[in-house]
């Protein structure tokens, strides 16, 4: 098991990982989680949006979209493959994209289940519960 993981600028990434990208995207929050919204919000390609992807054995199994918000770095897009999971993947995935978020605050929806794990990465509740596409998430923040 080779596990390879890069943050990269959208520019950087060939056809295929932008591909790999959007189609684990898509299996994870549209099928899986049913959750049938506009993934392609326009924020991929913007210069400064991190694309942090996580590959097993050539395979992309985990990715988180880094945002540079100005004024906070946002995280988002945070998955894994089903078959990666309960691995401790999504820790090495998270550590990362913390690592391409120097000297501001970073700031993340996590979905309500997940708090805890997001406090175990630093970052603590900035709001109450909401539902978005039908699933509780909790704004979080965690400090520079």
């Amino acid at each position: 098991m080779t596990l390879t993981i890069t943050a990269q600028p959208f520019a950087a990434l060939d056809a295929r990982a932008a591909y790999d990208v959007w189609r684990l995207r898509q299996l994870v929050f549209v099928v899986e989680q049913e959750c049938p919204y506009p993934d392609l919000d326009g924020r991929d390609p913007e210069p400064g949006t991190r694309h942090v992807l996580l590959t097993e054995d050539g395979e992309l199994v985990g990715y988180a979209r880094v945002l540079d918000d100005a004024i906070v770095w946002r995280i988002g897009r945070v998955v894994l493959a089903p078959a990666a999971r309960g691995r401790g993947l999504a820790d090495l995935l998270m550590t990362t994209a913390l690592d391409v978020c120097p000297d501001r605050e970073v700031v993340l929806d996590a979905q309500s289940p997940l708090v805890g794990w997001y406090a175990s990465h630093g970052f603590a509740a900035d709001g109450p519960e909401f539902l978005e596409d039908g699933i509780p998430h909790v704004p979080m923040r965690r400090p520079a």
